[in-house]
Parts: structure tokens; C-alpha cells; sequence
């Protein structure tokens, strides 16, 4: 797809890169916006990247919509020619699946599931093909996940699916939103898995929740007293499944100031992704161990 240009108003252009999200997409859009933040463009306000596209606000005084997309494509062009390599991190993200609080919320919320006489994640192993759930939590704690956007509401992330697009989990959002989400629930809607930072409405299906804070506006808790926000476009992330022993041993260490998350450093390389799926997964992966 040829990337669009749109205007909002005259002070914000919508650069889409493509319809589809994928990594191709995310690579291009991020080079672009690191472009743009980089060169420190006279007049720009705010850069928001999002999946496959992205949005700058500038003051139209000092550059003017057309200078503005003129400096926007020189970008692009800059961007097609740039490697794919990033330095990144990849993050193991604790999860109790099947936890009591999302069960709970989503038994409260049935009259708005595409099917009531199950659960989310039952509903979700079923139309993926998985005649189990145990089977579904493995293809989804099984493979690492790009956090491809960080927002919507404060701190939290968008993460896509490391692999082979026709092995991509795949579930619709609730047919109406919800009113009410646990703090922390993963969640599940088209091709995106995500972690609600905070307490509040959704529509994306819930199949567990982790004990590790994602976002602290207080930054009281050890690792976010930096910044509030722990996520950042780029990231990879692993969910491992934890039983509830597990889950209370963590959140009694995080109220304590003992809990760092894992986190290790890593190159990711889109070319050597595109070329060995499995066996670049397995070396990200293997940095954890």
C-alpha cells in the first residue's frame, strides 16, 4: 500500500502506512516518527505513532501544512532505505489465567459475549481451533509479542503476535462494551493482545490478569519511579503463566518495593525474522532463560 497523507484541520496530519497492521508497517512508522522526533522540526507539538500509522501536531505559524508534508515525505523516502534492525528489550510478563476477578467480570457482562454459555477464553480456544484451553494458553504464552503502540487510555500497550500471520490468534471484540475491567486484565480483541493499565470500560476479550503494574501516575512502585508508563513502542514481550501462589508472592513483593521486573536487551532483526520465524523467536527467547 502506498502510504496516505491526510489533513486534520491545519494543524495535523495522519500518516497511514498501511491498512493492515504488520511488521513491515510498524518498522516503517516507527523509522518515520524517530525521523521526525530526531530532526527536531521547527513547529512540531506532538508526535502520536500508533499500529501502522501515526499523527503530527504542529503549529501551522510556524510550518505550514504543505512544508509539513513536504518534510514528511522527504522522511519517508529517508526511512525506505534505513536497516531493520532495532535495539529493543524483551520483558516477561507474569499471567494468571484464568484468574477469579476477570471471571467474575466477564460472568457479569454474558448478555454482551457472542456466546454466553462460555467463558472468554473458552470462546477464544474454540474459534482458533483448540480443542483445549490449556492448548490456547500455550500458543498464546508461547511466542513473543511486539508491543507495536503504547496508548488509548494511559500506559497501555498494543502488542501483535510474533508469528506466521496464518498462525495469528485471531477474536472479535464483545458485541457491546463492557462497563467495568479489572486493573490488569489481559486482553484480547482482532489481532491484538493488550494489558489494561487501569480499572475501566473495554470491549476486548479477557482471558487472565498479571500482578505486575504497567502504569503508576504516583510512581511509588520501584521500577516505574522514572517514569509512570513501563511499556514503549518496540518492546517484546513473553507472558508466562504463573498458578495463584505465584501471583500473590508477586503482588506482595511489588507492595513491598522488591519486585523488578525481567528484562533483558536484545537486537531484533525484521530481515532475519522474515527469514527463520521460529528460529528468531527461539533466540529471543532463549535470552530469558
Amino acid at each position: 500500500m502506498k502510504t496516505r497523507y491526510s489533513f486534520g484541520g491545519d494543524e495535523h496530519i495522519f500518516v497511514e502506512v498501511d491498512e493492515q497492521m504488520s511488521l513491515e508497517a510498524f518498522f516503517k512508522s516507527l523509522s518515520m516518527t524517530n525521523a521526525v522526533r530526531s530532526s527536531a522540526i521547527t513547529g512540531v507539538i506532538e508526535i502520536c505513532p500508533s499500529n501502522a500509522s501515526f499523527q503530527i501536531k504542529f503549529n501551522p505559524d510556524v510550518i505550514t501544512p504543505a512544508e509539513m508534508l513536504s518534510v514528511l515525505e522527504e522522511i519517508e523516502e529517508k526511512a525506505s532505505h534505513t536497516d531493520h534492525n532495532l535495539d529493543t528489550r524483551i520483558i516477561e510478563i507474569p499471567v494468571y489465567y484464568q484468574d477469579p476477578w476477570t471471571h467474575e467480570t466477564l460472568m457479569r457482562f454474558r448478555e454482551r459475549h457472542q456466546d454466553p454459555k462460555v467463558t472468554d477464553i473458552e470462546y477464544a480456544a474454540r474459534i482458533n481451533g483448540y480443542d483445549r484451553v490449556e492448548g490456547f494458553i500455550d500458543a498464546h504464552s508461547g511466542s513473543p509479542w511486539f508491543v507495536s503502540m503504547v496508548g488509548f487510555v494511559a500506559g497501555l500497550p498494543f502488542m501483535y503476535q510474533m508469528v506466521d500471520r496464518s498462525k495469528q490468534i485471531q477474536v472479535p471484540k464483545y458485541l457491546s462494551p463492557r462497563t467495568d475491567t479489572p486493573k490488569l486484565t489481559i486482553g484480547y480483541g482482532g489481532c491484538f493482545s493488550c494489558i489494561y493499565s487501569v480499572r475501566g470500560a473495554g470491549g476486548y476479550q479477557m482471558f487472565g490478569i498479571t500482578p505486575m503494574p504497567i502504569y503508576d501516575p504516583n510512581q511509588e512502585v520501584s521500577y516505574l519511579k522514572d517514569f509512570m508508563v513501563f511499556f514503549n513502542p518496540g518492546d517484546i514481550v513473553k507472558f508466562k503463566p504463573i498458578d495463584r501462589a505465584t501471583y500473590d508472592r508477586i503482588v506482595a513483593d511489588v507492595n513491598a518495593g522488591l519486585y523488578e521486573p525481567k528484562i533483558r536487551p536484545v537486537t531484533f532483526s525484521l530481515d532475519d525474522f522474515q527469514k527463520d520465524i521460529d528460529g528468531t523467536n527461539q533466540k529471543l527467547l532463549d535470552v530469558l532463560q
